[in-house]
């Protein structure tokens, strides 16, 4: 994975030598001037792909491409950098989702079918559906189905409100969720919340500080007095918490099976999850998002 810590000299020196229309003074400007344009497009695509996709590798991509935009821009043929960029960072993070995709067509036509089911069984029965009567609707077996969560699980290009049958492209128009998948929506949006508070105080300081307020690795571990080696462990070991103690509360036939539940480990995980049972409910988890599924509070914010 690259890091969004890359220079803008690094990224200028690996591009292709063109004859610029601007000094490298002035493209230099440029670059830093929209490097938030970047993390806007980023963190707007983001929105619509799954969490398991770094926000790193899109960054890198965008960041390559805002070098290579203002390398390229002549400003007499009156087009402004601001639309010129965001073409081209936008196309490139596109080519980025593609580069990661590797789901065959089969893969995400059986991922939809499920999806689609498991929701209106949820709807219907006003629980999640055990995997027995998932498989029974679907007409397979839970072995089958059991493989096809897998194949999900490690494809990266896929739709937030299912999964696409077509490419990359299409997930820049993604269609308006019906009322069902929007309170379904609104539902996993307040357990992430009440998850993430749920978190130990230094697991939860890590996660909210980096991904909510977007500080640098760096900084954060300066926070703590620790290295910026041991931030990503605390971070990856916080994701690993978080995906595990959603999974036990929303997809409990995905949740791990501890080898040993009396050990230590198992315990504290298994005191997580109930410490994310204990702070929810259903008023609390749709009180954090309105009607139309967006957070209206700057969670974390002074």
């Amino acid at each position: 994975m690259t890091s969004t810590m890359t220079t803008v000299a690094d990224f200028a020196a690996d591009t292709a030598t063109t004859v610029p229309a601007l000094s490298a003074a002035e493209q230099e400007e440029l670059i830093r001037t929209h490097m938030p344009l970047v993390g806007h497009l980023v963190r707007d695509m983001l929105t619509r792909i799954p969490n398991h996709i770094h926000r790193d590798d899109l960054t890198s991509a965008g960041l390559h491409a805002l070098v290579t935009a203002a390398r390229g821009w002549d400003p007499t043929r009156g087009i402004p950098f601001h639309r010129f960029a965001t073409t081209r960072i936008r196309g490139a993070i596109l080519d980025e989702l593609r580069s990661l995709d590797w789901a065959t067509r089969s893969v995400r036509t059986k991922a939809r079918a499920t999806d689609a089911t498991r929701q209106n069984l949820t709807t219907t029965l006003g629980r999640t559906p055990t995997p027995e009567e998932l498989a029974q609707a679907l007409g397979t077996t839970t072995n089958d189905l059991h493989q096809t969560d897998n194949d999900v699980q490690r494809a990266t290009v896929l739709s937030l409100q299912g999964f696409t049958t077509s490419s990359a492209d299409d997930l820049v128009t993604e269609p308006t969720p019906g009322p069902e998948d929007m309170l379904l929506r609104r539902e996993q949006i307040g357990y992430l919340h009440h998850a993430i508070d749920s978190l130990p105080e230094r697991l939860h300081y890590v996660i909210s500080e980096y991904f909510l307020k977007e500080r640098p690795m760096a900084e954060i571990a300066a926070d703590l007095g620790v290295t910026e080696s041991r931030i990503s462990q605390l971070r990856a070991e916080a994701l690993s918490l978080l995906k595990d103690g959603l999974n036990t509360h929303l997809d409990p036939h995905l949740a791990p099976v501890p080898e040993n539940p009396d050990g230590i480990t198992a315990r504290r995980r298994a005191g997580y999850y109930a410490a994310i049972s204990s702070n929810t409910s259903m008023q609390s988890r749709l009180a954090m998002t309105n009607a139309y599924g967006h957070t209206p509070f700057a969670k974390g914010a002074a």
